[in-house]
């Protein structure tokens, strides 16, 4: 048998643990504070509901579940077999196609405007890499129930503060409208149809650059020739936020009001006509935060105001529609950047001689109160090779319990 874990999914050791539990607490804690409540939803999701969650490229990174006994073993009868006969269940791939699932289900329920916190693992079938896993875990916030521009604010002032508590400082908050992606788009006379592939491809820009968007374009066949090829990139590369906001008045100027009232909050944003997002459920602003430290994004989200009414009769509808907007903190690519830097959490230890360990916890209660956590462990002969295997634990203070000694412990 395999005694390393499955490629892309880790293993963590306890002091890499105590660091997790402390970011993750850190981050929810900021989230709780600013009135956001937290819930609870299925790894599982229905295989249907994430076939048809417009995921973007999501869609084909999803472990399915192969169905159980008698099922299967119709499906596996049958003569045309398929990825999709044999399946009925899926992990998620992230946490707002089962947060709009959950909307639809209890919004009698819950308070309008919904505001929510989802924390959990989401699971994507793609090559392992920086900051990529297969199994990852998700940090995010959501406002359901306001169309309001005042919601992205929040957002993006909320997140920044999460960030801000586990000690991030060196990033910028990138803005963008998929409203103004659409109609820029049209102004350049590309079809509707072909348009959420070209964003697709135009969110690509960073990483093949100019010629490779061109190229792209052509090849899927969403340009007719070179020329309007290089004249979309041109576009969306030279043209100024003035240049966009007359194509795109009404989107460029909720963009503004957002700049402006986050700018006011001390947070740095910038619009960025080339950020997309993957996720063809976003409808309206979209944003990002890049870390000049990560050398990346480790977090980003937008207004989804069309998913939640898939659920509740099918096509969007005035009736049905819900308006929201939500962000996400890529907790992994966190967890990478302040990897060796420790907590400052205050662990102690408590060490005692073979036969005390009533004593040691009675102590235990007794100072309980001066400390975030303590353990106790039997004392041994070799104190600093102990001392050191506290220490990967995450406890920073020893106390010898027969003179109650402190030893301050240091990696």
């Amino acid at each position: 048998m395999k005694k390393t874990s499955v490629e892309g999914m880790n293993d963590y050791l306890p002091e890499q643990a105590e660091l997790r539990d402390f970011l993750l607490g850190k981050i929810t804690e900021v989230y709780r504070r600013a009135g956001f409540c937290k819930i609870i939803t299925p790894a599982v999701e229905s295989g249907e509901n994430l076939a048809n969650s417009d995921g973007g490229d999501n869609l084909r990174l999803i472990y399915k579940i192969l169905k159980r006994g008698d099922k299967l073993a119709k499906a596996l009868s049958a003569e045309n077999i398929t990825e999709d006969t044999l399946s009925d269940l899926g992990l998620r791939y992230d946490l707002t196609l089962p947060l709009a699932r959950y909307y639809a289900c209890h919004k009698e329920k819950l308070p309008n405007p919904f505001k929510v916190i989802q924390t959990g693992s989401v699971y994507r079938a793609e090559r392992p890499q920086k900051g990529r896993l297969r199994e990852f875990t998700q940090c995010d916030i959501d406002i359901l129930g306001s169309e309001s521009g005042d919601c992205e604010v929040e957002l993006i002032a909320v997140t920044a503060d999460a960030l801000h508590a586990v000690g991030l400082t060196d990033f910028t908050v990138h803005v963008n409208d998929r409203r103004l992606l659409n109609d820029t788009l049209s102004w350049l006379g590309l079809d509707s149809g072909v348009r959420g592939g070209v964003c697709v491809i135009l969110d690509k820009l960073d990483k093949i650059g100019a010629d490779g968007v061109a190229a792209e374009l052509l090849e899927k066949g969403y340009v007719g020739d070179a020329d309007t090829a290089a004249k979309v990139v041109r576009t969306f590369a030279e043209l100024d936020f003035d240049g966009f906001a007359k194509i795109s008045p009404d989107a460029a100027g909720s963009l503004e009001k957002i700049i402006s009232d986050c700018e006011n909050l001390g947070v740095s944003v910038k619009f960025d006509p080339t950020l997309v997002r993957g996720q063809g459920y976003y409808t309206g602003t979209i944003f990002e935060i890049y870390s000049g430290e990560f050398g990346g994004t480790i977090a980003g989200g937008g207004r989804y105001d069309g998913l939640v009414g898939k659920f509740t009769g099918g096509k969007e509808t005035a009736v049905n529609a819900v308006p929201a907007v939500g962000f996400s903190i890529g907790f992994e690519r966190i967890f990478m950047l302040l990897s060796g830097k420790g907590t400052s959490a205050n662990n102690a230890a408590i060490l005692y001689e073979a036969g005390h360990a009533a004593d040691a916890i009675l102590y235990r209660r007794e100072i309980s109160e001066k400390y975030d956590g303590i353990v106790i462990a039997e004392k041994k002969k070799k104190l600093s090779k102990q001392l050191s295997q506290l220490a990967q634990c995450g406890v920073t203070t020893a106390i010898t319990l027969e003179d109650k000694k402190i030893i301050p412990i240091k990696e």
